[in-house]
C-alpha cells in the first residue's frame, strides 16, 4: 500500500460542519501528534447548507439560552482559519466518494441524524400528524422545508419525554411575542402569531422520574408569560426503582422536585384567572391510535401505563381519548443513509467499530470514518459527542500510516473540481458576510407601535439568498 512520500500535510474531509463535525477538527488540530509537528494536517469542512453548526442552527428552539454559548464555542474553532468550510457541497451530489478518496487520505462522516424516527401507530399518516424534526427545522428557518405551517389546533398532542418535545410544546404554546427577542424569521412570527393553540399536551410513556429531558429544559416551561402548566396527581406513581433514582441521581431529584412542586402550586393557585393557554403533562401513557375525520386528526387514543417495580411500564388495559386536532411525534432523531456507505437502517447509523466505518461484511474499509450521531445513534449531549471525536480521531491517528494516499491532495484540486461544476459554495468568510447581515436585519428590526424589543439578529431563510449574501 502506498504511503505519504513527501512532506505534504495529511488531508482531512469532513462531511457535515454541526458540533461533531466541528470537534473532530478541533481535536486533530490539538493533537499530540500536530501539536509536536510528527503529523501536519489540513482540514476541509463541507456542509450541505449555505451556513454551519447544523442542529446548533436548525435544530435547537431559538429562545434555548445555551445557544450562544455553543455557537461561540464553535464559531472560534472555525474562526482560527487552520480549517477551510465549503457550505453548500452535498456529498454524493455535488462530490462523489471517489472524488474525495482521490483528494483526501481521510474522510470522517459527521452528517448527524435529522429525519423523526418512526411512530408505528394507526393513524399517524392522517392529515395534521407531524414529525418533531420537521416542525423544529421550520421554526428553525431550515431552507429546504416548507415557509407555512398550519397552526389552525387548538388542541395539540405532542408524543414524547425528551428535550425535543419540550421545545416543540414550548414553541407551540408560547405567545409569539415573546419569541421576538429569538432570531427566528419573520414567516415563523407571523404565522405562531395567528396560532389558534390553546392547549397542548405532552405524553410520556413512563413516570416522572423516568423522564428523558433536562432539568434546564423543563424549568424553562415555566418562563412562558401567558401560559400555565398542567399537571396530574394520578400520574405521580413511584415505583421501587422510581425512588432509587431519585436518592441516587440529583438531576432526577431535580426534575421530581420541580414537577410535584408545580402539581402542589397548581392546587394552591386554583381561584387564580387562568392563563389564556395550557401546556399539559401527561404521564403513564402509551399511544396506541391517532384518530381521524375526513382524513384529519380529531383525537388520540392511550393506554395507561403502571410502573413494575424496575423502572419499566405495562400496560393496564385502560384506554382514555383526546380530542385534538394535531399531533407532533417527538420520540428521537434517525439518521440518513448515505450514498456509496452500508447503513444500519435500524440504528440509523453508518456501521463502524470505534468510528473505523466497515463495509456491508462487517470488514473496515480504509481511510473512512464516522462521528457523532450518524455514528452512535442520536442519543447524549454535547460532552458525548466530543467524546465520540476523540474515539474517532485517535482511530484515524492510529491507521494514518496505512491509509491509501490521496492521489490529488493539492488543495485547489476540490475548489477546481466544484468550480467546474458550477456549485455554489460558500466559504467561512461568506459566513461572515451572512452573520453580519443577520444581525443587521435584527438591529433595523422596527418593533409594533407599544413594543418594546431588541433584536441581535433575524435569521434570512431562503437558500439562494444565503448564498448571494455569502459570495458579495
Amino acid at each position: 500500500m502506498a504511503t505519504l512520500s513527501a512532506p505534504r500535510p495529511f488531508r482531512v474531509a469532513i462531511i457535515g460542519s454541526g458540533p461533531a463535525g466541528i470537534y473532530a477538527a478541533d481535536i486533530l488540530t490539538k493533537s499530540q501528534e500536530v501539536a509536536e509537528g510528527e503529523v501536519q494536517v489540513s482540514i476541509d469542512l463541507f456542509e450541505s447548507l449555505p451556513a454551519p453548526y447544523g442542529l446548533i442552527r436548525y435544530g435547537v428552539a431559538p429562545d434555548h439560552p445555551r445557544i450562544k454559548g455553543i455557537m461561540n464555542a464553535l464559531h472560534k474553532v472555525l474562526d482560527r482559519g487552520d480549517i477551510r468550510f465549503f457550505g453548500n457541497v452535498s456529498y454524493g451530489r455535488d462530490v462523489t466518494l471517489a472524488e474525495l478518496r482521490s483528494f483526501y487520505d481521510a474522510i470522517i462522516f459527521a452528517t448527524g441524524a435529522t429525519k423523526d424516527a418512526a411512530l408505528n401507530v394507526p393513524g399517524i399518516e392522517l392529515e395534521g400528524s407531524f414529525g418533531g424534526a420537521d416542525f423544529v427545522s421550520w421554526y428553525d428557518g431550515h431552507p429546504d422545508v416548507p415557509r407555512d405551517w398550519p397552526l389552525t389546533a387548538n388542541d395539540i398532542a405532542v408524543i414524547g419525554n425528551g428535550n425535543v418535545a419540550l421545545d416543540v410544546a414550548r414553541v407551540l404554546s408560547k405567545h409569539a411575542d415573546e419569541l421576538l427577542s429569538t432570531e427566528i424569521p419573520e414567516n415563523v412570527y407571523s404565522a405562531l402569531k395567528d396560532s389558534a393553540v390553546t392547549d397542548v399536551h405532552v405524553f410520556g410513556r413512563r413516570g416522572p422520574a423516568q423522564v428523558k429531558f433536562t432539568p434546564l429544559e423543563l424549568r424553562e416551561l415555566s418562563h412562558s408569560r401567558d401560559v400555565d402548566i398542567v399537571l396530574y396527581e394520578e400520574d405521580f406513581d413511584f415505583d421501587e426503582a422510581s425512588d432509587l433514582a431519585i436518592k441516587s441521581n440529583n438531576q432526577v431529584k431535580i426534575m421530581v422536585n420541580t414537577l410535584t412542586n408545580w402539581l402542589v402550586e397548581q392546587d394552591d393557585e386554583a381561584d387564580r384567572e387562568p392563563a389564556s393557554r395550557r401546556l399539559h403533562l401527561h404521564f403513564l401513557h402509551t399511544p396506541v391510535e391517532i384518530t381521524g375525520t375526513d382524513g384529519h386528526v380529531s383525537g388520540i387514543r392511550f393506554e395507561r401505563n403502571e410502573l413494575d417495580g424496575t423502572g419499566n411500564v405495562r400496560g393496564t388495559g385502560e384506554f382514555i381519548d383526546y380530542p385534538v386536532q394535531a399531533v407532533y411525534r417527538a420520540v428521537g432523531y434517525h439518521g440518513s443513509e448515505l450514498p456509496e456507505l452500508a447503513f444500519d437502517a435500524r440504528r440509523g447509523v453508518i456501521p463502524n467499530d470505534g468510528g473505523r466505518v466497515l463495509d456491508g461484511n462487517g470488514q473496515q474499509v480504509p481511510g473512512l470514518y464516522a462521528t457523532g450521531w450518524i455514528k452512535r445513534g442520536p442519543v447524549g449531549l454535547i460532552g458525548h459527542t466530543k467524546g465520540d471525536a476523540l474515539e474517532t480521531i485517535g482511530c484515524l491517528l492510529e491507521d494514518r500510516s496505512s491509509l491509501p494516499v490521496a492521489e490529488r491532495p493539492d488543495e485547489s484540486e476540490i475548489v477546481e473540481l466544484l468550480t467546474s461544476r458550477g456549485v455554489d459554495f460558500t466559504s467561512w468568510e461568506g459566513w461572515g458576510k451572512l452573520d453580519a447581515h443577520e444581525k443587521h436585519l435584527g438591529e433595523s428590526y422596527v418593533s409594533a407601535p407599544g413594543v418594546d424589543v431588541v433584536r441581535e439578529r433575524i435569521k434570512v431563510v431562503d437558500r439562494d439568498e444565503m448564498v448571494d449574501i455569502s459570495q458579495r
